[in-house]
């Protein structure tokens, strides 16, 4: 199924697998209040559809040579005329993104096949994998027109750490793909000709994990980094993996690996690729 909205694409495979795409290249898919309306819809469908397990993976990408040059500059001008409460709540839009794209259930892959610059550092940081091609630029660039990373502020630095953050937010340098690489702001490099199929051999990756396991573990990540080593964590460690161990999905996990065969969600992915790959070859 896709969508028809103007500024993005939301579409999903028969594998479960979510394409969220920025499609403004014409401004470098630079963001507005217009499309970050749109993307939190698609985020709150996506949110819904991977609980209850029909999204499976989610890629975030753009059309064009850049991932998104961060803010729309008609916005901006825009945004000179509000005043303070109307500044608040346009922000509170913005990190009700960012907040949704970094919690949803299901892994996350973020595809950056050129600049990333302002808030669109923040997308990336979001989520869980950031797959870049060589010709990948990152820059916190809001100090350059006197403003802040703020909203994106939590979750740049918990990517790359307080020490980095405090550089990059204040220099407003510009970091390669190789940089990025360090930082742990991007996860893997490839030629620009290779980001496709890097990114398709991801998803392959992680559509040969238990669904329900994923979940569990990205929620589980999640209260491990609030509160690390808590009495009240390690006995939440505890439940979450003896939930798993007796659910459905652990006991098809363990006797699939002890009967050396694949699981039934491996099984269940492949066979839809092979109706998908089918079905294409039809058309």
């Amino acid at each position: 199924m896709s969508s028809n909205d103007t500024f993005s694409r939301l579409t999903i495979d028969d594998r479960g697998v979510a394409w969220l795409t920025l499609d403004r290249p014409e401004v470098h898919n630079a963001f507005d209040d217009s499309l970050i309306a749109e993307l939190n819809a698609h985020l709150e469908q996506l949110h819904d559809d991977a609980h209850h397990g029909h999204v499976r993976v989610v890629v975030l990408g753009s059309e064009g040579k850049n991932f998104s040059a961060g803010a729309d500059l008609g916005w901006m001008k825009r945004m000179v005329e509000y005043d303070f409460e109307g500044n608040l709540a346009d922000s509170r839009k913005l990190s009700q993104l960012m907040h949704r794209l970094d919690t949803l259930p299901c892994p996350t892959i973020c595809r950056v096949q050129g600049a990333a610059f302002g808030g669109a550092v923040g997308l990336a940081a979001c989520c869980d994998i950031v797959i870049a091609s060589d010709k990948a630029k990152f820059c916190l660039s809001e100090v350059k027109i006197g403003l802040s990373p703020a909203v994106i502020s939590p979750y740049v630095q918990r990517a790359i750490g307080p020490r980095q953050m405090r550089r990059f937010a204040l220099s407003a340098e510009v970091v390669d793909a190789a940089t990025s690489l360090t930082l742990s702001l991007s996860h893997q490099v490839v030629g620009l000709d290779e980001l496709d199929e890097a990114v398709e051999a991801m998803i392959g990756t992680l559509l040969g994990g238990s669904p329900q396991a994923q979940r569990a573990t990205k929620a589980l990540l999640f209260e491990v980094a609030r509160e690390p080593d808590s009495k009240a964590t390690r006995e939440h460690t505890c439940k979450v993996i003896a939930e798993l161990r007796v659910s459905a999905e652990g006991q098809e996990g363990l006797s699939s690996f002890f009967e050396k065969r694949r699981p039934a969600w491996v099984d269940d992915t492949a066979a839809s690729t092979k109706t998908s790959a089918d079905t294409e070859r039809r058309s």
